[in-house]
């Protein structure tokens, strides 16, 4: 028997249910190790105005304090804090098990004024075209990386798999590296998707961080 792990490439991509024992229905929310309340409110609610909706005891650590914001959607993301912890704005941690980041949606209609703001909160960010998506990269208080994007297009949320899918199959016809704007147009062409494009700034396309 060859130990040699299949690629991703060996992959089928479809936006298709798997013949799977379990089927999750969305994401509820996503729990982080946070550093101290005071540094984590301020980022995630006064930042980025994501409302604190819960504060409790952490149910299996109670030395540690439970907070609960609602990103936006009504899609929760969580910290664990405690008061004697130092924030630490370093490096991107990295290794198997690690976050690499977090992306956020955000209006396109807002996308210059949240540019803005983060020039106004002395936080670096890089920007970029990613061909499907368009993105900011900044740092919260931790190191952690956060994105915020925004679609190019104003796809319904039940047809985003069902058009991803389809640019990823004109990509691979095309044979380029990464799905492009213009895959995506023909994906929702192809699809009959009446979709609206939003107007976005120019930045930097493909790769990088």
């Amino acid at each position: 028997m060859s130990n040699e792990r299949r690629s991703a490439d060996d992959f089928e991509i479809t936006p298709e249910r798997p013949d799977s024992p379990i089927r999750t229905t969305g994401t509820d929310h996503i729990t982080l190790i946070g550093s101290n309340a005071e540094e984590t409110i301020h980022f995630y609610r006064d930042v980025l105005g994501m409302p604190l909706v819960l504060r409790q005891p952490n149910l299996d650590d109670p030395s540690q304090t439970h907070l609960f914001f609602d990103t936006g959607d009504g899609r929760i993301i969580t910290f664990f804090v405690k008061g004697d912890r130092d924030s630490h704005r370093g490096p991107q941690r990295a290794g198997v098990g690690a976050v690499h980041h977090l992306s956020f949606s955000i209006a396109p209609e807002e996308f210059v004024e949240v540019r803005e703001a983060l020039d106004e909160e002395w936080r670096g960010y890089n920007e970029f075209d990613r061909g499907i998506f368009h993105s900011l990269y900044t740092q919260d208080h931790n190191g952690l990386v956060i994105e915020l994007a925004t679609d190019k297009y104003d796809i319904p949320d039940d047809r985003r798999g069902e058009v991803l899918a389809t640019a990823q199959r004109l990509r691979e016809e095309d044979g380029v590296d990464y799905a492009e704007e213009r895959h995506l147009e023909a994906a929702l062409e192809e699809l009959g998707v009446d979709a609206e494009k939003f107007e976005l700034p120019d930045a930097p396309t493909g790769s990088g961080v």
